[in-house]
């Protein structure tokens, strides 16, 4: 089992020793395998131990229950999605099997600015579609999003730091970001299942930054590592594992890494007949925000990768991972 190097946040907004640690930490991470986890984050037990028991209520609801808030139709953004109807080893091109969960997804839940006439740009604003069941369930998602929302923005500011920027390099990238929140129930995995199936297949996430909370005990993640190795890795609140999103390795021109991960079907029928369940952050900046070189990861070979704009990328590998 894999130990991921894991940063401790607990320092104030100046310079300060431990403040140092962490960048220096953060750096050698994500050069790494683009993995850490975070531990004195700050963010309310209270708020994430409501929003994760609200979402396993509604996963262990009746499927006509959840269906009420299904997505309308094969590539909204938000809602509920049942049992293998993503594929995300699709987003790489690949083909494979649908994927072994369901999962619920909220975005950013305000309006897009009147100057934004791109439909696909309103797309991703599209209305979250709330649970009546449990009740108080929108209300602590809604804390949970913001609450998750500022701890990647502080993470954004020393990730800067780690690149040799300005703390407030990115605060540009995200005065209306898009990013969204998800979490996936895999279901006991008794019944049969094709070759080569996961619960997650292999993908990399496609923003800045990924906050991942998951159960306690072997959780089934596992990433790729730089010498094509499939490590494991086990994490368990109050740390939050983070991994960075292509976006991020796009800015920084490959010198850090948004390495392929999985969620495998436990061997053993002892692990196989234990339900999972994980929650998601993924930070994804300002749907306009052309991601490009940033100016201390140029090099001598100058920029290895094509200018994108975060919501055109995020869309196209979005949608690709839906099943139809």
């Amino acid at each position: 089992m894999k130990e991921i190097p894991s940063i401790d946040l607990n320092f104030g907004s100046g310079p300060s020793v431990e403040k140092s640690e962490a960048v220096k930490g953060i750096r050698a991470a994500c050069s790494e395998t683009g993995f850490f986890s975070i531990v004195n984050h700050g963010l309310s037990e209270e708020v994430l131990n409501s929003c994760w028991q609200d979402a396993l209520d509604f996963f262990n609801l009746p499927e006509g229950e959840k269906l009420k808030t299904a997505v309308p139709y094969a590539g909204y953004p938000y809602g509920f999605v049942p049992m293998e109807q993503e594929t995300l080893a699709h987003s790489r091109g690949e083909k494979a099997a649908p994927d072994l969960k369901e999962s619920f997804s909220v975005g950013p839940g305000n309006k897009p600015s009147a100057e934004l006439s791109d439909d696909e740009a309103k797309f991703v604003f599209s209305e979250n579609r709330w649970p009546l069941k449990p009740a108080g369930f929108q209300e602590n998602w809604e804390n949970a999003y913001q609450a998750l929302t500022e701890c990647a923005s502080r993470l954004m500011e020393l990730f800067a730091l780690a690149l040799d920027l300005p703390e407030s390099w990115f605060e540009p990238y995200f005065q209306r970001p898009i990013s969204a929140m998800r979490a996936n129930h895999y279901p006991v995995a008794e019944h049969p299942h094709q070759p080569g199936q996961f619960r997650a297949s292999a993908h990399s996430d496609y923003g800045s930054l990924t906050l991942l909370l998951q159960d306690r005990g072997g959780s089934g993640l596992e990433i790729l590592n730089r010498q094509q190795q499939w490590i494991p890795i086990n994490c368990t609140n109050p740390e939050i594992v983070v991994n960075i999103g292509d976006l991020m390795e796009r800015w920084t021109n490959g010198l850090w890494v948004s390495s392929l991960h999985r969620v495998i079907l436990p061997e053993s029928r002892k692990e196989r007949i234990k339900p999972r369940m994980s929650l998601v952050f993924f930070q994804q900046p300002d749907w306009d925000a052309r991601i490009e070189c940033l100016p201390s990861c140029l090099g001598t070979n100058g920029a290895q990768y094509k200018t994108v704009t975060s919501g055109r990328y995020l869309m196209e590998r979005y949608r690709s991972t839906v099943v139809s």
